[in-house]
């Protein structure tokens, strides 16, 4: 498929872009023209860049070092008003700006991968593995290129662009960043764009979740001696094996999963304090809410009967710890950022693929805000495992593809 895109993109090349859609941006601007020869010419040194960020450590709540180097770039490509907020995102102001609408693209620096992994990156031909080559180190790299393009071909666009690196955009960091983002750091922005993971899907759906450390509390003791007391393990292991039963919806999509679970201290006694960890998510808020309360209601069940299984020992409690919430939306079909990446698509020779996702888009989506996360380019497989992988295949055409989104949106002077 990418070999098709770029064979469709070169012959328009050679074409002189003359079998554009009219009402494309880059159709009667030459420096647009020139600036998506350059970013396929330079897409060997955009991968460089991405190699280089994902050797930068940066696990969740502890971007500051990737940080540093995102600051450091745009001060290097002339980006104006380069600063970090006080949750730690990176902001950045493109510099030949109209005075439209406000456009936001980012990427987010955080990484799945805890402190002391080993993020060296190897290369294989086309394909580069490492924890993060993909996600999100490709999206920060992408938004560079077209940080670069812009300001080297002096591109003036009818709107406000800025540039940002989200921190806390992954599991544990529950958005904190895009949040800080939209509740204190910026008012009145138009347009979001995240570009996340790889390929050329849209995000446009935003799946919503709620995640929860649920804790059993009770007395422990001796697995012999103390026989008969009530036993947190087993009022988990009830609650457990009526999650496992769920029925949900295939559509909306809504899941569950347990996905940590932890507790006791020995083979020989009787626990004390257990826990486990859930995810639930449902492109539907009420689906989700519906689940939320099954969810709830199976695990105080569970409670309940080992609580009257045993007569002897602390009455058992439990405690519901959220550790994760993300809002739901979808984006009407008709919203102008879907028909600016639409265009964007045509002029390229792209199918639009849509898909629903969990994102830094989930919060402006959720909020009224046009929002879509974009792959940016190539392809990959494992992410968020040690053998994470980058297929740089045709990769420009993604960096290409939302370059010209951000100028189909805000427009060419």
């Amino acid at each position: 498929l990418m070999f098709r895109f770029a064979a469709k993109l070169a012959l328009v090349m050679i074409m002189g872009f003359q079998t554009l859609n009219a009402q494309s941006v880059w159709n009667e601007k030459t420096a647009v023209k020139e600036a998506l020869r350059f970013l396929q010419k330079v897409e060997d040194e955009t991968i460089r860049e991405q190699i280089k960020i994902t050797e930068i450590p940066a696990p969740p709540f502890k971007e500051g070092q990737r940080a540093e180097y995102l600051m450091k770039r745009f001060r290097d490509l002339g980006l104006h008003d380069v600063r970090r907020d006080s949750e730690g995102n990176v902001i950045a102001a493109y510099p030949g700006g109209g005075d439209g609408p406000l456009l936001v693209l980012s990427a987010h620096l955080d990484s799945v991968f805890p402190e002391g992994t080993d993020v060296k990156v190897r290369r294989e031909g086309n394909i580069l593995k490492g924890p993060g080559i993909s996600d999100d180190s490709r999206g920060l790299a992408v938004m560079l290129a077209v940080a670069r393009a812009l300001t080297l071909h002096k591109i003036t666009i009818g709107g406000r662009l800025l540039f940002v690196g989200t921190v806390g955009e992954e599991g544990p960091g529950n958005l904190r960043g895009v949040r800080h983002l939209f509740e204190k750091e910026l008012e009145e922005v138009d347009y979001f764009i995240s570009i996340d993971d790889v390929g050329l899907k849209t995000i446009s759906t935003a799946v919503g979740s709620n995640r929860y450390k649920v804790i059993f509390r009770g007395s422990g003791g001796h697995s012999y001696a103390d026989f008969g007391i009530r036993n947190p393990m087993h009022a988990l292991g009830r609650a457990m094996a009526g999650i496992a039963d769920f029925q949900v919806s295939s559509r909306p999509k809504t899941t569950f999963s347990i996905g940590r679970v932890s507790g006791g201290t020995s083979v020989n006694s009787i626990a004390h304090t257990v826990w486990m960890e859930v995810d639930m998510r449902s492109q539907d808020a009420e689906e989700l809410d519906k689940l939320d309360r099954m969810f709830k209601k199976t695990v105080y069940k569970a409670l309940v009967r080992e609580n009257r299984r045993w007569s002897s020992g602390d009455t058992l409690t439990v405690e519901f710890v959220t550790i994760g919430k993300r809002p739901t939306g979808t984006l009407p079909e008709k919203a102008t950022i879907l028909q600016a990446v639409s265009r964007a698509d045509q002029a390229l020779g792209i199918e639009s693929q849509y898909q629903p996702g969990s994102t830094d888009a989930n919060v402006p989506i959720s909020m009224g805000i046009e929002a879509v996360t974009l792959g940016g380019g190539g392809d990959g497989q494992y992410k968020h495992s040690l053998q994470e992988t980058f297929d740089t295949t045709d990769s420009y055409i993604g960096t290409q593809r939302i370059f010209l989104a951000v100028l189909e949106l805000l427009g060419v002077r």
